[in-house]
């Protein structure tokens, strides 16, 4: 016979984890970047001609830039092969990282922020690629004559998720390694 109290409480946990799975919050964060993301990359595009920039600040403007490549335009002028490469690339990673999302346990709460932060990014950036062949550039910095290649809100999330990831590596829970055994 099986006892109630134990039969309660595995229920309780079961309906918990059925109610409320614990990557939905995730994904609907990657989802809101990816939608922000996107929103912001129409905005630009509906509002500026290539290459107009609107001075925000005197070190930030908003401008339409198109990047073929990877970061900084990396291999922005191969001829076209590179779209397929970056696409095929940004395809498998968010994959993996879908699933490694769902593998997560909550207590990893710095890396299921840095992944998610990262999903949001790579997606947004392969939406252009796909739809465009190119990504949708527009903030840019600049000091003293010195430019920082412009990017967009997917990049912004892929730097905030490596951010996270560092934090996850220093403060993160920590793994337990097996004790050295010596034999003498």
């Amino acid at each position: 016979m099986i006892s109630s109290a134990g039969s309660d409480s595995s229920s309780v946990k079961m309906t918990d984890s059925l109610a409320k799975p614990k990557f939905l919050f995730w994904y609907g964060l990657a989802i809101a970047l990816i939608i922000a993301d996107q929103l912001s990359k129409y905005w630009v595009q509906a509002s500026f001609f290539e290459g107009e920039r609107i001075n925000l600040l005197p070190i930030l403007d908003f401008t339409l830039v198109y990047n073929e490549g990877a970061a900084w335009s990396f291999l922005s002028d191969a001829g076209g092969w590179q779209r397929w490469l970056f696409t095929a690339v940004s395809s498998v990673v968010s994959v993996v990282l879908v699933v490694w999302i769902y593998r997560l346990e909550r207590s990893q709460l710095l890396l299921l922020i840095a992944l998610t932060f990262i999903l949001g990014g790579a997606v947004g950036n392969l939406i252009d690629r796909v739809i465009l062949g190119k990504v949708v550039d527009f903030v840019l910095f600049y000091y003293d004559g010195r430019y920082f290649p412009a990017f967009n809100v997917a990049d912004s999330a892929i730097t905030v998720g490596a951010i996270f990831m560092l934090a996850d590596v220093f403060f993160g829970p920590q793994q337990e390694q097996p004790e050295e055994t010596t034999t003498g």
